[in-house]
């Protein structure tokens, strides 16, 4: 090859481009784009949507959902599942309804048992899992049945009472125009901006797209996983402790109807359940996604038995948008 031949050079992605391929492969825009869709519909039908009152509400109701999505998010992103949650919910549900007192006292001793719960579950589920080998779905399968099961033991039937200071001023406002939910909401969106940072926030990724290639790049894989599962069953038992708050009450199956809600809003948030890809903001807006649904709906005097159909049409749709979304960025970017 002659000294004085050109190479070719290859023209550099213009910014409009690459702003284009981000902004259609990120699954977190296009469920916030459905949520303002839906938020807009709402408002359309209630003038009162934009009230503290009303985006208060919002907020209790979304958050217990939004936290038990957030935790599946990081066993998710490492290509497990996760069906512990509704046992780890369960329990820590009753627990907040018979086992705590009131206070400020009270209320931090059942968050931090609560934690303890899920933390237990989490450990379990990560050493079958990552140590053990055991498939993660055999393994937090029967986690939940040993949650739900314990569940019943603690409280064989709704009742019990939410210390008051967790169930009025936990769903009240602080300054007279912040949701304590909101504040909650964003702690947590916090700490996953941070982890995702760290080494374990990489490693969580690698695992998910590649173990093997992980694995030679000197990630600990069975570590990164473990500790998936054990973040995971903290925010389950954050999420019991909210689920409690906004209930005031307690239920041995308050967490069953949560298990199929957080996988959907998992997969509306925009995270591959192949791993790797997607994240907790997506799932926290994915879980508000899902609650602000049943309100449209109700608010357009749909029957609550459609709720479901309608939560189902939505995951699918907002999976497809992903998934041609990602496949046009791909194009857009050759």
């Amino acid at each position: 090859m002659s000294a004085s031949m050109a190479i070719p050079s290859i023209p550099a992605e213009s910014s409009a481009v690459s702003i284009l391929r981000r902004a259609l492969g990120n699954g977190t825009l296009i469920v916030i784009a459905i949520f303002a869709a839906l938020f807009a519909a709402y408002a359309g039908a209630r003038p009162d949507a934009v009230s503290l009152s009303q985006i208060t509400d919002q907020l209790n109701n979304a958050l217990p959902l939004a936290l038990a999505a957030a935790g599946g998010t990081f066993v998710v992103l490492t290509r497990g599942f996760d069906l512990s949650v509704a046992g780890v919910v369960s329990i820590a549900n009753v627990v907040m309804a018979t086992q705590v007192g009131d206070g400020v006292s009270g209320a931090l001793s059942g968050l931090a048992m609560v934690v303890a719960i899920g933390l237990v579950f989490g450990a379990v589920n990560g050493w079958l899992t990552a140590y053990v080998g055991l498939q993660s779905i055999a393994s937090t399968l029967g986690t939940m049945i040993i949650g739900s099961g314990i569940a019943l033991v603690i409280l064989d039937a709704p009742g019990g009472t939410v210390p008051d200071f967790v169930s009025y001023d936990l769903m009240d406002v602080l300054w007279d125009s912040v949701p304590v939910t909101g504040v909650i909401a964003a702690i947590a969106i916090g700490l996953w901006l941070i982890i995702r940072r760290t080494d374990f926030g990489v490693a969580i990724y690698a695992v998910g797209a590649d173990e093997t290639a992980a694995s030679l790049g000197g990630i600990d894989v069975r570590r990164t996983k473990f500790l998936a599962y054990c973040l995971a069953g903290v925010f389950y038992g954050l999420a019991g402790f909210m689920l409690s708050a906004q209930t005031a009450t307690g239920n041995p199956n308050a967490g069953t109807p949560l298990l199929l809600q957080v996988f959907a809003a998992i997969a509306i948030g925009g995270t591959s359940f192949r791993g790797g890809r997607g994240g907790i903001v997506g799932s926290m807006v994915g879980a508000a996604t899902l609650m602000l649904m049943q309100k449209v709906l109700f608010a357009a005097g749909v029957s609550s038995f459609y709720t479901g159909l309608f939560q189902g049409v939505i995951m699918i749709v907002a999976v497809l948008v992903a998934a041609l979304s990602a496949r046009f960025a791909q194009a857009v970017r050759q």
